[in-house]
């Protein structure tokens, strides 16, 4: 992956890396080519979805504040979208990439810039595809540097790398999906982990090389670490070396020290890897993290630091163990561990009063279906709404008032509380369905519960909010508890992010300001749960200040 300078900048445009460029430019103009290719080093009966042709596709580099520009030309059968994970897209919702929610898809021959501005936006995001589950190869890092002559909060590392964490199948993952939503049951889960497209040796399959990360000992290097898997939380751990985390999802945190790290689907997390062991080759493992009885791929995925030496004396490989796959305390631990920074140049803004407190039951369920092999399907659900995709999209449709492709009348709690993570001994009852949108007034303040509940399995939920950060305010185990919980909120320095996790049987609470104007898409970023019926939208209403309305999409917005 490429590496940059403080005050360089590598540009990836059409898949190749410019020299770097000194003087600041404000706009960055980026073209993906969408392509099928084959990649030699996975085992594949079939090319795979990439951004010209590569996997993971390449990295946009940028600073903030710096408007982009993405010309994107589909050049595959599917339908497709991007989104630019974490972005905040003020005003700018027509860019924000999700299927059928501010955009109809790009057809095939068709192409769409996207256009957006990284408004104070600095630190590790990124993109992917935003319909069917071609995200499980088009993703690629945004890495957005702090403005010319503004430093790090924390000593200037001597590198910083990408390192990109996915999942692979060996079947194509559209037939993987399709199956599994013509059965009613489960997908098959993935075949091995990834690091930066390197998988480990995998069964029946020609040994392949694992990733290598050179080092030189004495430094210090930045780890852009992302989780792009679809389906699974991620252990990451580095043989004899602790990792100082300075950074999650693009927001500086009060740094601390671990050996492991837990990683969400949609989650980035930024390190610092001290080189202070001697020569050699030091293991990297990613394993799965999953707490509730649901299948899961159980391979470890390996890669390499490497110390540079000189000579040609074999090195040595220092091993490692992953955590156990249920490790919850190490887990908990590290997210415990996440405060805000919260410094002069970096308050935390958390909203000190609530004008719409919400109270988010998630969590499975079985709904009718006659052709399914037992005679029903899994579904998901969010206060007893399973979402329903449009065949226009929710944001054309608000903006143009064209009826009857949603309504606004989400529900701020649950129809029927029970006791949500005990034994769930009544009938499940069904899901609803529907397309339904949350209210909310420009620049009303929110507090959001969101609480997994046990029906079928309690499991952890990566949810995702697009067009905003938030404040993860508490969280806890069981039943969330309205009297008593509130009182342990931290309302002074709570992480802020853009992706987090529901703990399997129990709850989190967040707080943000609805200060962006349009419809945004929240959902677990679990592919099968959301494909499952696991989101909703808000749609926030414009203001009345000048620059607080949506502006009008661009003249070469998709059509469905």
């Amino acid at each position: 992956m490429a590496t940059w300078v403080e005050r360089g900048l590598i540009l990836v445009i059409v898949g190749c890396l410019l020299p770097a460029i000194l003087v600041e430019s404000r706009v960055r103009h980026y073209k993906f080519n969408v392509v099928l290719k084959n990649q030699t080093r996975l085992c594949s009966t079939k090319p795979i979805v990439t951004v010209n042709g590569k996997y993971p596709g390449p990295t946009i580099v940028a600073r903030e504040d710096d408007t982009v520009l993405v010309k994107v030309v589909n050049h595959v059968q599917y339908n497709l979208s991007i989104h630019w994970h974490g972005i905040r897209q003020i005003r700018t919702g027509w860019s924000d990439g999700p299927a059928y929610i501010t955009q109809c898809p790009i057809q095939p021959g068709q192409a769409y810039t996207y256009n957006f501005t990284l408004t104070g936006q600095r630190g590790t995001l990124f993109y992917h595809a935003h319909i069917l589950w071609l995200r499980a190869t088009l993703h690629g890092a945004i890495v957005i540097l702090p403005k010319l002559g503004v430093p790090y909060p924390f000593p200037k590392p001597h590198k910083e790398n990408v390192l990109v964490l996915g999942e692979w199948w060996k079947s194509d993952v559209e037939a993987v999906i399709n199956e599994a939503l013509k059965s009613g049951l489960a997908p098959n889960v993935s075949d091995a982990h990834t690091i930066n497209g390197h998988t480990r040796p995998v069964q029946n399959c020609n040994s392949q090389e694992l990733f290598n990360l050179h080092v030189k000992p004495g430094k210090n290097y930045m780890l852009r670490i992302i989780n792009a898997a679809l389906n699974e939380e991620l252990f990451f751990k580095i043989a004899d070396h602790h990792l100082t985390v300075v950074e999650v999802d693009a927001t500086y945190v009060k740094p601390f020290k671990t050996d492991t790290i837990v990683i969400s689907p949609g989650q980035t997390t930024n390190v610092i890897l001290e080189t202070n062991k001697k020569a050699g080759k030091y293991l990297v493992v990613v394993s799965p993290f999953m707490d509730a009885p649901i299948p899961v791929d159980n391979t470890t995925g390996l890669a390499n630091i490497r110390y540079a030496t000189t000579g040609l004396t074999a090195l040595t490989t220092t091993l490692t163990a992953p955590p156990p796959i249920n490790a919850t305390e190490v887990a908990n631990n590290f997210t415990d561990s996440l405060k805000a920074l919260n410094s002069k140049d970096y308050p935390a803004k958390v909203p000190q009063q609530v004008d719409h407190s919400l109270f988010f039951a998630v969590g499975l369920g079985v709904n009718p279906c006659k052709t399914c092999v037992n005679g029903s399907r899994v579904v998901a659900s969010i206060n007893n709404v399973t979402f329903v995709m449009p065949t226009i999209s929710l944001l054309q449709a608000h903006y143009s008032n064209i009826s009857g492709v949603f309504t606004a009348d989400f529900p701020a709690n649950p129809p029927t509380p029970f006791n949500y993570t005990g034994n769930q001994t009544i009938a499940n009852p069904g899901t609803s369905t529907g397309t339904r949108v949350y209210r909310l007034p420009y620049n009303a303040t929110v507090q959001l519960v969101l609480q997994d509940t046990a029906m079928i399995t309690p499991e952890n939920h990566p949810f995702h909010l697009h067009g905003f950060n938030f404040f993860v305010v508490g969280r806890g185990v069981g039943n969330y508890n309205p009297k008593k919980d509130p009182k342990k909120f931290n309302l002074v320095n709570p992480v802020e992010r853009n992706t987090i996790g529901v703990p399997s049987g129990g709850w989190t609470a967040i707080r943000f300001r609805a200060d962006n104007p349009g419809i945004w898409f929240m959902h677990c970023h679990l592919e099968i749960h959301t494909t499952w019926g696991l989101k909703m939208a808000f749609l926030v209403d414009n203001g009345k200040g000048p620059n607080e309305s949506l502006i009008t999409p661009p003249k070469d917005f998709p059509k469905c």
